[in-house]
């Protein structure tokens, strides 16, 4: 890949030198920066034209699933309308710095908190489209957004943007080519999440497989009376969770006693369990002795089963330390059944664990429920054997899958790079696109 023949500095960090040739200007003077409109949540409903919240500022807006108003008159509106080929840009909270762009021919709606980036005559809209998915445009909104518990970025700050212009013509010829190098990796990427997916469905099987069928495929079945467990080896039991372990509930200190909190006890939350893989000895809040002292929460050892049991249901970790939890979950002290066994089984079984849940505003599995759950049950022995086997198995195929999301990861660091290499100039593209033609 060549280089022009002079540069010039910028003037900007982020943009760096640019071609002698190109000029260096604003956003707001190569792009008109419309704000969404507040309207009147208690106008939405199901018909009339499509209102684009910023939960909608997906890589593919579905106006099947978003809010509609109905309007007299859409004039009355006309500057908030979305038309085909607009860049939509959120503007707060979470999501701020996310963009889209709006392809369908229906026109919408732009509601609050949500930005429309539409070129003027000097930029090409394909050009823009790259310089707003430049990870340059991504550390600017970072550095310049504000705010206190919500982050937010305004008009003026987007429209302070300096970016690279090129003439007319060198903006398509790096359109085209960023469409097309951008597009083989995405496919590049799509065919490793994948493969990924492909393993992590392997890897259910393989856990499910074994844990209801065991490890000999020549083994006498019978009829587990269950529906969805099926058959299972003749000199397997079923046995309810109640009748091979003893369930311990969680519960909370109150928030407002400071001396019950910053303390040394592990109190497990649902939330922790984003941290951990397999087994979870830590926690983001921890509880002072007096806390634990003056609540209803029990410490459980080493090698209990902590289970998720609302918001969601289902998630499982093994405990490798002494550790309590909140009213979120519940844990599991295995006296006649292999801990490892038993999460490897609970780890198959959220679809079960969920039909037990009972709740309007959420679901959650109360312990009546949960110690009515049926588990098949080999003998210890082979408890432990299948456990092993699990362990190896499920050990080689993470590995696999972590390698996988390496090599996706370096995918799309490589895509940020051609994008900026090629919106400020630091590749010379038409030279590309001549040698390759």
């Amino acid at each position: 890949m060549s280089k022009y023949e002079t540069y010039k500095p910028s003037g900007h960090i982020g943009i760096g030198d640019v071609p002698e040739q190109w000029e260096v200007k604003r956003v707001k003077n190569v792009a008109a920066i419309i704000n969404g409109y507040s309207f009147n949540s208690d106008l939405f409903g199901d018909e009339g034209i499509a209102v684009i919240k910023i939960g909608d500022v997906k890589p593919i807006i579905d106006l099947e699933d978003v809010k509609r108003i109905i309007v007299k008159d859409i004039s009355d509106y006309s500057q908030f309308i979305v038309r085909k080929g607009d860049y939509l840009l959120a503007l707060t909270g979470a999501t701020i710095g996310k963009t889209s762009e709006y392809l369908l021919d229906e026109l919408a709606l732009l509601n609050q908190r949500v930005a429309i980036l539409r070129p003027l005559h000097s930029v090409k809209r394909k050009f823009l489209k790259y310089v707003i998915d430049s990870p340059k445009f991504l550390e600017f909104i970072d550095f310049e957004c504000y705010g206190g518990a919500q982050e937010n970025i305004g008009k003026g700050e987007l429209g302070g943007y300096y970016v690279a212009i090129p003439s007319v013509a060198e903006q398509l010829t790096i359109a085209n080519y960023l469409d097309d190098q951008t597009q083989k990796i995405d496919r590049l990427i799509a065919n490793k999440k994948a493969q990924a997916e492909k393993l992590k469905e392997l890897r259910q099987i393989e856990i499910n497989n074994a844990v209801t069928k065991g490890l000999n495929p020549n083994a006498e079945m019978k009829d587990s009376g269950i529906d969805w467990l099926g058959k299972i080896p003749k000199h397997w039991a079923v046995k309810r969770v109640k009748s091979i372990c003893k369930i311990v509930n969680g519960s909370t200190p109150s928030s407002s006693i400071e001396s019950y909190w910053d303390g040394d006890i592990i109190w497990v939350t649902p939330g922790d369990f984003k941290n951990f893989e397999h087994t979870i000895g830590d926690s983001d809040s921890k509880i002072t002795d007096e806390g634990y002292k003056n609540c209803g929460t029990s410490l459980v050892p080493i090698g209990s089963i902590i289970l998720t049991t609302r918001a969601p249901i289902g998630n499982v970790l093994i405990a490798s330390k002494e550790l309590c939890t909140n009213q979120g979950c519940k844990s599991l002290i295995p006296f006649r059944i292999n801990s490892e066994f038993l999460y490897y089984y609970v780890s198959v079984s959220s679809i079960q664990l969920n039909v037990l849940g009972q709740g309007t505003t959420f679901l959650e599995l109360s312990t009546g429920n949960l110690s009515t759950f049926k588990v098949p049950l080999p003998p210890k022995a082979e408890q432990e054997v299948i456990a092993k086997h699990l362990q190896e198995r499920t050990t080689a195929i993470d590995k696999l899958v972590k390698n996988i999301d390496v090599q996706i990861e370096k995918l799309q660091e490589l895509r940020k790079i051609k994008i900026f290499e090629a919106v400020t100039g630091k590749i010379k593209v038409n030279a590309y696109v001549e040698a390759t033609a």
